[in-house]
Parts: C-alpha cells; sequence; structure tokens
C-alpha cells in the first residue's frame, strides 16, 4: 500500500497542476462557444487537432526515454543530451514545417490563413523545448515550480485570449481612433487564440529557463542512440494515437455529408464541443499519466510490482466509473458549458466518448509491460491497431452519419487497443488484475446511466433528472463501499473512517 500512497501523491501534486491547467483553460470553451461561431470553432478545432501530431513528431518519444535512461544512468548526461537533441531537432523540424506551409493549409483547409500555421508552428516549437524541462522537475522531484510553470502558462493564456476578444474589440468600438485599432483586425478571431498560445508557451519556456539552459554541450553519442533506439518507436505509438485522439476533427472536415467547406467546419465545431464535456474522464487520464510514468519505472525492481500495479489499476478504474456517472447522470448541467446551445444537438456522443476515455485510461495503465520490458514497439503496433480502427470506421461512416461515426471510431478504437494490450500483456508480463470485478464495474455504470435515460424518457423535468441522477450515483456509491470495504481500510487518512 506504501507504493500506492506514494503514486497517490505524485498524481496529486503533479496531476492536480495539470488538471488545474487543463481545467482552467476547459473554462475557455463556454467563453469561445459564445465568441466564435460554430464555423469559427470548427476551423480553430482543425488547427489544433494537427498540433498534437506535430508535437509527436517533434519530442519523438524522448519524454519516456529520459525517465527509462535517468533511472539507470548517469541523470545528469541524460539530461544533457536529450536537451541537445531536441533544441537542434526542433530547429530542423520547424524550419521543414515552414517551408511545407502551402500544402498544408490545403489539408487543413485554412489556405485563406496560412499565418495560422505560422502560428502554430511557433506554439509546437516552444512546447516541445519545454518538455524535457518538465520531465527533469519531475523526475527530481519539484512539484511546487511544476505547477507554476504548467498553472501560470495556462493563466497568461486566458488573460491573452481575453484581450484580444473582449478588451480589443472593445476598445476600438468606443474609440475607433485608438491605436489598438491599427493592428486589431476583428475577423481573426482565431488567430489571437493562436497568438496567445504563442504568448503562454514563451512565458512558460522563460519561467523554466533554468532547467532549460542547465544542461553541459556535451552529446554522448553511444547513449543518445540507445534512447533513440527505445524512443523512435513511441514515435509510430505517438503518431497513430494522434490518429486516435485529433484526426477524426480533420476527417470529419473532410467528409461530413454536408454540402460546403463551412458547413463542414460546423460539424467538426459541434462535435470538438461535446468532446469537450469528457472533461472530467480526460483530466483524470492526464493526471495518472502524470504519476505513474515515474512512478512504475521506480517501482519495477519491486518483488511486489504485479500486486501493486493490479491494485492501482483497480482505485483507477473505480476513479473512471464514479467520473463517468458525475458527468452523464448531470449532462443537463454540464451542457451549460457550452454557450451556442445550436451546439447542443451533438450531445449524444458525450457518454459514447467518456466510455471511449476510460478504455485509454485503462489503456494507459496497461501499458506498464512494454514499457518496463523495453518492447516499446509493441506499444507502437497496439497503437497502430487502433489507428487502423479510427481510419476505417471514419472512412466508411462518416459520409452517413457524419460526428457519430467519430465518437463510435473513437470508442472501438479506444476498445481494441485495451483489449490487445491486455491480452498480450498478460502473456508477457503477468500482472493479477481483478479483471472480472472491473469489467463488472464499468456495465454497472452504463446500466445506470441507460435506467436513468429510460425513466426520464418519459417523465423529464430537470429536478427529477438531477434527484435520480443523486439517487444512482449514492446507490453506486455504496455498493462500491460494500464490495470494497478492506481495500478502502487500508488507504490513509479516510480507512479510518471504514
Amino acid at each position: 500500500m506504501s507504493g500506492i500512497k506514494k503514486l497517490a501523491g505524485q498524481t496529486l501534486w503533479y496531476g492536480v497542476s495539470s488538471i488545474a491547467a487543463r481545467f482552467i483553460n476547459y473554462l475557455l470553451t463556454p467563453y469561445l462557444t459564445f465568441k466564435f461561431s460554430d464555423v469559427q470553432y470548427g476551423e480553430m478545432s482543425i488547427v489544433y487537432a494537427f498540433i498534437p501530431f506535430m508535437n509527436v513528431v517533434f519530442t519523438y518519444g524522448m519524454e519516456t526515454a529520459f525517465f527509462r535512461f535517468a533511472n539507470k544512468s548517469d541523470k545528469n548526461a541524460v539530461y544533457s543530451t536529450t536537451s541537445i537533441s531536441l533544441i537542434l531537432s526542433t530547429i530542423v523540424l520547424s524550419v521543414a514545417l515552414l517551408f511545407l506551409r502551402g500544402p498544408l493549409t490545403v489539408l487543413l483547409q485554412i489556405t485563406e490563413h496560412p499565418e495560422y500555421l505560422t502560428l502554430a508552428t511557433v506554439t509546437i516549437a516552444l512546447d516541445a523545448l519545454c518538455t524535457i524541462p518538465f520531465a527533469k522537475l519531475r523526475q527530481d522531484g519539484r512539484p511546487v515550480k511544476f505547477a507554476i510553470a504548467k498553472v501560470g502558462g495556462i493563466l497568461i493564456n486566458i488573460i491573452s485570449i481575453y484581450f484580444f476578444l473582449s478588451v480589443c474589440p472593445t476598445l476600438v468600438k468606443d474609440n475607433p481612433s485608438h491605436w489598438i485599432a491599427r493592428y486589431f483586425d476583428p475577423t481573426w478571431a482565431v488567430g489571437y487564440v493562436l497568438v496567445a498560445n504563442v504568448i503562454q508557451n514563451g512565458v512558460t519556456l522563460l519561467l523554466l529557463s533554468r532547467e532549460l539552459l542547465g544542461f553541459r554541450w556535451k552529446l554522448d553519442t553511444t547513449l543518445w542512440k540507445e534512447m533513440m533506439r527505445y524512443g523512435m518507436p513511441l514515435i509510430l505509438a505517438g503518431f497513430a494515437g494522434m490518429i486516435n485522439e485529433t484526426f477524426d476533427r480533420i476527417m470529419l472536415g473532410w467528409w461530413a455529408p454536408v454540402s460546403s467547406v463551412a458547413a463542414a467546419k460546423a460539424e467538426v465545431g459541434i462535435y470538438s464541443a461535446c468532446y469537450k464535456l469528457s472533461i472530467l474522464i480526460t483530466l483524470a487520464v492526464q493526471a495518472f499519466r502524470m504519476g505513474a510514468e515515474p512512478f512504475f519505472f521506480k517501482q519495477a525492481e519491486d518483488a511486489n510490482a504485479p500486486k501493486i500495479y493490479a491494485r492501482v489499476m483497480k482505485f483507477f478504474v473505480i476513479t473512471l466509473c464514479f467520473m463517468f456517472l458525475a458527468v452523464v447522470l448531470y449532462l443537463d448541467i454540464w451542457k451549460q458549458f457550452i454557450r451556442n446551445p445550436k451546439m447542443w444537438t451533438g450531445l449524444k456522443v458525450v457518454p459514447i466518448l467518456l466510455l471511449a476515455n476510460m478504455f485509454l485510461g485503462i489503456y494507459y495503465n496497461l501499458s506498464v509491460w512494454y514499457k518496463l520490458g523495453h518492447k516499446t514497439m509493441a506499444g507502437a503496433w497496439i497503437t497502430l491497431i487502433g489507428a487502423a480502427v479510427t481510419l476505417v470506421i471514419n472512412w466508411l461512416f462518416i459520409p452517413y452519419f457524419s460526428y457519430m461515426a467519430c465518437a463510435w471510431a473513437t470508442f472501438l478504437c479506444y476498445g481494441s487497443m485495451m483489449v490487445v494490450s491486455y491480452r498480450w500483456g498478460q502473456k508477457e508480463y503477468r500482472i493479477p488484475y481483478a479483471t472480472k470485478k472491473l469489467v463488472a464495474y464499468m456495465v454497472i455504470v452504463v446500466l445506470l446511466f441507460l435506467l436513468q435515460k429510460s425513466i426520464t424518457y418519459f417523465y423529464g423535468p430537470l429536478w427529477f433528472k438531477l434527484g435520480t441522477g443523486t439517487l444512482f450515483l449514492f446507490a453506486f456509491s455504496w455498493f462500491i463501499l460494500q464490495v470494497e470495504r478492506k481495500e478502502f481500510r487500508k488507504l490513509p487518512v479516510v480507512g479510518k473512517y471504514l
């Protein structure tokens, strides 16, 4: 239990700061859906679907390689080698991206605004340079500075967006001769969001300047080659992962069953806004990843490691089940975060996407077997399977079912990755997961959601929906407490009350 307690502490420190940063950013959703039309929101979503792809290319698995080798080699040599590699590659890749700006703007359907791609390139480059400094803070156990840099950057982003989208238009409207009027373009709304992102990453990099520059200009070529061999398969896995996570927006823009590019972007906007409502589970997965990756490597030598990993999985799945219910049972409240009621037509994708992200979180938990076993190529193959599922289903069904096809493709993609990783992993590195029990928990929460949906179909005032939701949530809490009472009693702090 001490191992789980340690993971909980790491997840709390690093995960909470990441959750806080992403949740603060999530609060932009009502603001941006109010300020933007569905077409503008879709255009922004397409650009931000492209950025994660390039983040994978720009970092090429070096963050995970850093954690892997920092525990087995000279930490200073690992940090210096990783930093030099990323700095040089970021310069080269940024130039290449700018050189390919023309065809990429056609691909992303933003030919009217090629400057969007320039701003996206700067954002990607700055983000890549922040990767290893953040990893070093996690490795060194410095959560306060990690949190300050993460949350501080997001606050700068929000302030900048508010300045560009609310303050500037007001100043120009009240005083057309104001100096800002010479530079401000009210039709360039998406561009200002990208500018705010550049400012955010620039400030974050300044906050991390000591870590960024705190290495020796000495590249250990032997170590670099070993890290590249370990990390390169993660590019393939990461790239395929981005196909699974964000490429559906781009495909939806290409193939949506509508009559114009603007209407296709509106479909992307609706889907992207509703996708945001899976934020609770997404944040839980993000928090877990931040704490789990260094934790898993440090626990690898412990004789009880498999049992620790199994218990971690149990608590993780229970947490995800509660978060699933917290969203779907109170969806009438959560939808208010989308301030454009036209976008509410897409709310039917939310339960599907929540389950999909549950599968993704479980997959990340399962991935311990190939990361510890130095078999990262296995992770690449699993993610490629998911990418194939995503591409085929979206290609076949988007022209008929629009964003519903995207939602089900995401569900089947992450579900297949979870199942394949579990079956393969149990052959390579046996971990005693409570599989049947955890599957039962997930089935129960889905049944509770469907039961509430059926009841409120016949009688659906808001107070009744919220009342039944609260009743079902308490019922599931009581059930879990009865089944897992012995496990919960071992937990610090809360255990003594059980």
